[in-house]
């Protein structure tokens, strides 16, 4: 069987599909994924889903060749039956003309290649001697790695950050996925695809999003229900509260919890546009220790 149509039909597509249609429909498995293995955590949701992901990049891959296709046709069309003969020749005088360059940069990627390479067995071996991660924590949004100064940091730039301020815990891991609702060119599209991609396979503590990632992502039920947390609703004010109704459940819930005037966002190196706001993953190995971490913010606002 073709593997571009055992794709589709992977996905429950067919062919002929629209990349609209394929992305709504990769969004749809991902919440009924969701929902199965909230359902039954040791099925075999997460490994079936894992193939839908895989079908779903294979099908943006072969979107990608087609349209390095249609520009092949576009430059060589014109030589009609030449067009092979005529792609062969420019791509060959291309060649020939920068073969001397093309060996100098060959050789430069030889040795950062092998930098890189040594650069990756130091930071394994840095991390090994590292104590174990007490949070994992998703900044999902339009958020922008930079200090007030405009200074641009880093995901480690953040984590000693973190660390600075809640010295109860040795060690924060952050992923940083800059994902904007509102698609304005190939960029901002190839970051909505991403964000897709990193949704259904990272696993975080915490999710901290924007007003628009947190309406996005809040009805697939990833977040948890906040409602029965004491500690949190009793610090909780009516405006910091962020609620949300999922598919599986239509009343609303509080989901979400307004961080942003705490003090201690001041001191992350990083900006955004809109708000944060702090969500527990549902079904997360360290749920009394991102209730903790939401509580101080909480607490620091009073």
């Amino acid at each position: 069987m073709d593997e571009l149509k055992r794709a589709y039909e992977t996905m429950g597509l067919p062919e002929n599909a629209s990349k609209e249609e394929v992305d709504k429909r990769y969004t749809t498995l991902m919440r009924q994924a969701r929902a199965r293995q909230r359902e039954n955590p040791e099925g075999t949701d997460q490994a079936d889903f894992e193939e839908v992901t895989r079908a779903y990049r294979y099908i943006l891959d072969e979107d990608n060749r087609k349209a390095n296709e249609a520009f092949n046709q576009q430059e060589y069309g014109k030589y009609k039956k030449m067009a092979g003969s005529a792609e062969k020749v420019d791509h060959f005088w291309r060649y020939y003309k920068f073969h001397v360059l093309g060996g100098i940069i060959a050789l430069i990627l030889v040795i950062v290649g092998i930098n890189s390479y040594l650069d990756h067995r130091a930071e394994q071996e840095r991390l090994a001697k590292l104590p174990p991660v007490d949070l994992s924590i998703m900044f999902l949004g339009e958020y922008y790695m930079s200090d007030s100064a405009g200074k641009q940091t880093e995901e480690a730039d953040i984590e000693e950050a973190l660390i600075k301020q809640f010295p109860e815990f040795k060690r924060f891991k952050v992923n940083f996925t800059y994902v904007p609702l509102d698609a304005k060119d190939q960029m901002d599209i190839a970051s909505q695809q991403k964000a897709m991609v990193v949704l259904a396979t990272e696993r975080p503590d915490i999710y901290i999003t924007d007003t628009a990632a947190f309406n996005w992502v809040g009805p697939q039920g990833a977040f948890m229900n906040l409602d029965s947390q004491t500690a949190i609703t009793k610090l909780l004010k009516p405006e910091d509260s962020f609620k949300q109704k999922t598919e599986e459940d239509q009343s609303e819930h509080t989901y979400g919890v307004k961080i942003s005037g705490s003090p201690i966002i001041g001191n992350i190196p990083m900006q955004a546009k809109d708000n944060y706001i702090a969500s527990v993953r549902e079904g997360s190995k360290n749920t009394e220790k991102a209730l903790q971490f939401i509580e101080k913010f909480l607490e620091t606002k009073q």
